[in-house]
């Protein structure tokens, strides 16, 4: 189903988590970026608009200010990602340059979708947007975000901003290679998903583990961020993003991963 679902989206949103972007080092990892961005361009020249939910502002904060690597206050931590997304948009930036392909970074929190105003104008912005061929690339707005306005997880806002824009798949990276019965990191035995076709039955014969080390979301943010766009017609991939050439791997069947249906494809 992965590959039907690709070849038939013609609105794609592409979540990239921290591990998905960080190396060993819990870097940036340019050659990755690149990479992602080379098949991108190659989904686009086949028509397709793509947005990019990115995580990273933290970690790419921590790679250039590493004094402040252990302190835990909130106002360094906000004002980590404030250095961080600098870094993570100039990443992504010279990742699409060289096809001449333009960024825009959309910063968002809680409050801008639950603000109709607000949420207008963000899709508007979208749509302009990539109806330009500039790929937004879309992050929580860390330095401003508190508890009560706050979106996070980046699995939930990317699932907020496909509905929004109306996308026809949302696509999950993580750093395994979908859904499991149970974590196989732990569990050599674990028996991956494929096709899912009602989340809540499925939830109940699974075992969910934790987050991983550089990001915020694990699997159960990506089930619920998947509930949430299927409710909306949307279908989802959870997928491993490190996977080589993931994006053409994906297109051509030869890569698996979990799909989670709608009615339409039911």
């Amino acid at each position: 189903m992965i590959p039907q679902l690709i070849a038939d989206a013609r609105k794609i949103v592409f979540k990239l988590g921290s591990n998905t972007l960080a190396d060993k080092e819990g870097r940036i990892n340019p050659v990755f970026l690149e990479e992602f961005a080379d098949q991108t361009t190659e989904l686009i020249k086949k028509g397709k608009q793509i947005a990019i939910v990115s995580s990273g502002a933290q970690v790419a904060g921590l790679s250039t200010m590493d004094k402040w690597a252990r302190k835990r206050d909130i106002h360094y931590r906000q004002a980590l990602c404030a250095v961080g997304q600098v870094e993570l948009m100039g990443a992504w930036k010279r990742a699409f340059e060289k096809h001449g392909i333009y960024v825009a970074q959309i910063l968002l929190t809680g409050d801008d979708f639950n603000d109709s105003i607000r949420a207008l104008n963000m899709r508007n912005t979208l749509f302009t947007l990539v109806d330009e061929r500039i790929i937004p690339i879309i992050n929580e707005n860390d330095t401003v975000s508190v508890d009560e306005i706050k979106i996070g997880d980046n699995d939930t806002l990317a699932a907020q901003s496909a509905i929004l824009w109306s996308a026809d798949l949302l696509v999950l990276f993580s750093d395994i290679d979908g859904l499991y019965n149970k974590n196989p990191k732990e569990h050599p035995d674990a028996k991956l998903i494929t096709e899912v076709r009602d989340i809540e039955v499925i939830k109940k014969t699974i075992t969910i583990g934790n987050a991983n080390s550089f990001g915020t979301g694990g699997i159960a943010t990506k089930l619920e961020a998947a509930k949430r766009a299927i409710s909306y017609d949307i279908p989802t991939i959870i997928a491993n993003g490190s996977r080589p050439r993931v994006l053409e791997a994906l297109s051509a069947g030869k890569q698996s991963g979990t799909a989670f249906l709608t009615q339409r494809e039911l």
